[in-house]
């Protein structure tokens, strides 16, 4: 695995890991549908979520989440359609970014919830 790969898969871990100690259920990581991959998928009395995890090193150029652009959105919405309709989900549907910053004084976390909505 190379340097990026091991950096997005820790990321992800801490971003569960983050979910879990707040009370989410995660029920699904890496989850696929056709090309596309949902980092996770997680679950709280009100909400299905579909998070999308952006892990950057200290010295990044561009903010995290500016890698999760309209295109990037579309496809995991559709993803995250199929997952509903697969699992027969009833509860609305919410998308997530989670972005890590792997700094010197260990991983900054931020959450952000609603991050983006399906347009019609």
């Amino acid at each position: 695995m190379n340097d990026v790969a091991a950096l997005g898969t820790r990321g992800e871990e801490l971003a569960a890991g983050y979910l879990r100690s707040r009370g989410y259920m995660v029920r699904d990581r890496n989850w696929r549908s056709g090309r596309t991959e949902i980092d996770i998928v997680a679950e709280n009395p009100e909400f299905i979520i579909f998070v999308e995890v952006k892990t950057r090193s200290a010295d990044f150029a561009v903010h995290p989440t500016e890698a999760v652009n309209v295109p990037k959105q579309r496809t995991i919405i559709n993803a995250a359609s199929n997952y509903i309709s697969r699992y027969h989900i009833s509860k609305e549907a919410r998308f997530d970014i989670i972005t890590i910053v792997m700094g010197g004084n260990g991983p900054r976390i931020d959450h952000i919830e609603n991050a983006y909505y399906p347009t019609m």
